[in-house]
């Protein structure tokens, strides 16, 4: 009797292991949804349409073919992009040398500024990560460096073919047709340069950010090497200036790519690298919250402009020179002048968001939620936009209460790379503090 009952009490263990191995797992179900989300919303092609490539995988890196990406140019790029030498023409001599492309575009903040408003020129401080910048005391509003719309991010940059909120710049793809715009004088004007936005930005953003190429501090340090290694064909009456200055700096910010965060470890084979709640948030964007119809591929962007009737930056409370006339606030329609493009502003690529807590091209929302809330209900704040110009997509997306975490909870954690800081060098060649050299930045970032 007893070796009756311990057989069958073996085949009933047997048989629940049996049941458990055939039974998915909840968190297998979300894999499996997600899967199939992933592939309606890519026509079939699934998980490798929405993967971002390794950051020196150059062949799988879109590119201009005009400034083919090379290992010597990432470098030169790297070092260029964090150096605080090249400020050389600040408005006041007291701020020579302590800012840099990085003062608004560093890893810490997901390449953006986490401020409100980017502060270059005549900003002083960084915080922990760049959340104390603000003008210098000594440095007049009329002088600081500030721009009247919200600083861009520069991560998964390779994918956009024009740049800024209004694309004015890039002489390609969407702004062929539009010539006549690129006025001569603005950094417009580089686009008749014929380079992708990414580019034109870098080499325009120089002069417009009061940077530039000083030919002794080249010839006295490592960065003469570096230029001959990146662009060995380029006489060298050319080779040191800034347009080479700006392709290498475009060409590093082409690496820039959030390919460490959960969902592309996920998009890998790695189904354990996201939470349950953050695969339901990703089922949800990739489904009934119809994010993806805007935000998508690898970067999870567009070269598409639509009007959410967000606020503009002058509409925020402490920003310096306030516009409420400013050309940024139409949006694409400030560049092309056409009506229908009127307060219309590009998609914005979605990873590491969480490390910059300011959003929309006003900087107008301080939390993802409140976007996520906001695009949810589909009421916009700003009695401006007229309501014909508004997206068709913008409208209540009717998500619930737990939905709207879910979603939340995708977009802060699961595009969030937390190793952004593997694309900082360990020093640039100037031997200065970076991303920004001024004496209060230098102490509170334990920089001498």
């Amino acid at each position: 009797m007893k070796n009756l009952l311990f057989f069958l009490l073996a085949l009933s263990v047997i048989g629940l292991s049996a049941c458990k191995k055939d039974q998915p797992t909840v968190s297998g179900e979300f894999d499996k949804e997600l899967t199939t989300a992933l592939e309606n919303a890519s026509n079939g092609e699934g998980k490798a349409f929405f993967t971002l490539p390794e950051a020196m995988d150059f062949a799988k890196i879109p590119q201009d073919p005009n400034n083919p990406l090379t290992t010597e140019k990432v470098e030169l790029g790297k070092m260029l992009y964090h150096e605080t030498a090249l400020s050389i023409h600040p408005k006041n001599p007291i701020t020579m040398g302590t800012y840099s492309c990085a003062t608004c575009h560093f890893a810490q903040g997901g390449f953006a500024a986490c401020k409100v408003q980017g502060v270059g020129d005549g900003g002083m401080g960084f915080g922990e990560s760049g959340e104390s910048r603000d003008k210098s005391p000594v440095i007049s509003e009329a002088d600081v460096d500030v721009q009247p719309i919200k600083t861009p991010s520069s991560m998964n940059d390779a994918y956009q073919t024009v740049t800024l909120w209004n694309g004015a710049l890039g002489g390609v793809d969407v702004n062929i047709g539009t010539e006549s715009h690129w006025t001569v004088g603005t950094p417009k004007e580089t686009n008749n340069m014929g380079f992708h936005g990414l580019e034109t930005q870098a080499i325009a953003g120089l002069k417009v950010h009061r940077m530039g190429i000083d030919p002794v501090f080249v010839d006295t340090t490592e960065y003469k090497a570096m230029f001959d290694a990146a662009f060995p064909d380029v006489d060298t009456s050319e080779r040191y200036t800034r347009k080479y200055a700006g392709l290498a700096i475009a060409a590093y910010e082409r690496t820039l790519l959030a390919n460490q965060a959960p969902f592309q470890k996920w998009l890998k084979g790695d189904d354990q690298a996201m939470s349950d709640k953050e695969k339901q948030g990703a089922i949800l964007f990739f489904g009934k919250a119809g994010c993806v119809e805007c935000h998508t591929g690898p970067a999870l962007n567009s070269m598409t402009f639509y009007a959410y009737g967000m606020n503009d930056l002058n509409q925020m409370p402490g920003v310096y020179r306030p516009d409420p006339n400013s050309d940024a606030n139409l949006g694409r329609g400030g560049f092309t002048a056409k009506t229908e493009d009127m307060f219309k502003f590009k998609t914005p690529q979605l990873y590491n968001l969480a490390d910059s807590p300011h959003y929309g091209h006003g900087s107008s929302f301080n939390s993802i939620k409140e976007v996520v809330e906001y695009k949810n209900t589909g009421l916009p704040q700003n009695p401006k936009v007229v309501a014909g110009q508004l997206a068709s997509a913008f409208k209540s997306l009717d998500l619930s209460t737990l939905e709207v975490e879910q979603l939340t909870e995708f977009l802060e954690k699961g595009l969030r790379d937390d190793n952004l800081m593997r694309y900082t060098p360990s020093q640039v060649p100037s031997g200065n503090c970076f991303p920004n050299n001024d004496p209060l930045s230098k102490l509170e970032m334990g920089c001498e």
